[in-house]
């Protein structure tokens, strides 16, 4: 891969005080996570010019360290791959992430695969060729997914504060807050 496609493909991002990268707010952070160095490149291009902080790398691995040092919304991930494949990715991507939705794109699919896959917490399990719109139409309901399942737990964790404070000594109070804050 050359430094153009490169810089492309791995934007510099601004560190913020938990060493996170910060990404602009306005555009959904995206993880492509493909071994196939032309496809990946092509479609990292052609989704960040249609509202998408793009984020690719071809290897599981390099998936996990991605998101843990930067802000992902959504992943859209290969199943095949070397070292730590799709499914395995997906798992660990979940695990670490609980929020983070992902999405399958492979050319090797099964029925066995997609149940497995979507057993394990993949919000859409997609075959290529996949035309562009329909892969924006998916990407965009995984976002609205995780987006609505992080409202939710805001307001179950309100709900939760709610119920201590009542009856509650001030200590108490405090110590549930910064459990609450410290466990998004």
């Amino acid at each position: 891969m050359n430094n153009q496609a490169e810089a492309l493909l791995f934007p510099p991002g601004i560190k913020n005080e938990k060493g996170r990268k910060k990404m602009p707010k306005e555009k959904i952070n995206l993880l492509i996570v493909d071994d196939e160095a032309i496809f990946l490149e092509s479609m990292a291009k052609r989704l960040g010019l249609r509202d998408f902080n793009v984020i690719a790398v071809d290897r599981g691995d390099k998936a996990l360290q991605a998101a843990e040092e930067n802000p992902i919304d959504v992943a859209l991930v290969d199943l095949k791959m070397p070292g730590i494949d799709g499914e395995e990715t997906l798992k660990e991507l979940k695990k670490r992430h609980p929020y983070m939705e992902v999405v399958i794109l492979t050319g090797h699919g099964s029925v066995d695969s997609a149940v497995s896959c979507t057993r394990s917490g993949a919000y859409s399990y997609l075959e290529k060729p996949c035309e562009l719109e329909r892969l924006l139409e998916v990407l965009s309901e995984a976002y609205k997914k995780k987006v609505l399942n992080k409202t939710k737990m805001k307001e179950e964790k309100m709900d939760e504060l709610l119920k201590i404070s009542t009856g509650s000594a001030p200590m108490t109070i405090l110590r549930k807050l910064k459990e609450l804050d410290d466990n998004p």
